[in-house]
């Protein structure tokens, strides 16, 4: 359990895209939590690189678009708001998807609360929490 300091997010592609780019009511509460500073949002740069490549995505550019936003304007507002730190070594658990291995490997290192709308993570709370890592699923 954390305490007496900020608590440590650790936030998947989707989530942070829900946060960034479509401004998604579900992701509020965490949204403002990193913006006070009431949380720190840990990310790596494989995680930075990801959130880059899927801004172009067609689906996520026509949205991203829609809202009048830039992909540097988006990239700009993900390094203001997170704490870039080294990739983490493999957590003692493997996820289904290799592609969100890298969340729950940071999550793990870190102790940090995962926020993951992603089956195959989701499927793993029980096993992260053994590791002290809490996976919420956020609404939405």
């Amino acid at each position: 359990m954390q305490t007496l300091e900020r608590l440590r997010v650790v936030i998947d592609t989707n989530t942070a895209l829900d946060f960034l780019v479509f401004a998604d009511p579900g992701v509020a509460t965490l949204s403002d939590a990193v913006v006070s500073g009431a949380a720190q949002w840990l990310a790596c740069s494989r995680m930075r690189d990801e959130l880059r490549r899927v801004l172009d995505y067609p689906l996520v550019a026509k949205r991203r678009v829609a809202r009048g936003l830039e992909v540097e304007q988006v990239m700009q507002r993900f390094d203001t708001l997170t704490t870039l730190v080294a990739p983490a070594a493999k957590a003692p658990y493997t996820c289904k998807d290799p592609d969100d291995q890298v969340f729950i490997d940071l999550a793990v290192a870190h102790r940090a609360t995962l926020y993951s709308k992603d089956h195959a993570v989701l499927a793993m709370r029980s096993r992260l929490a053994k590791l002290d890592v809490s996976v919420i699923k956020p609404a939405g």
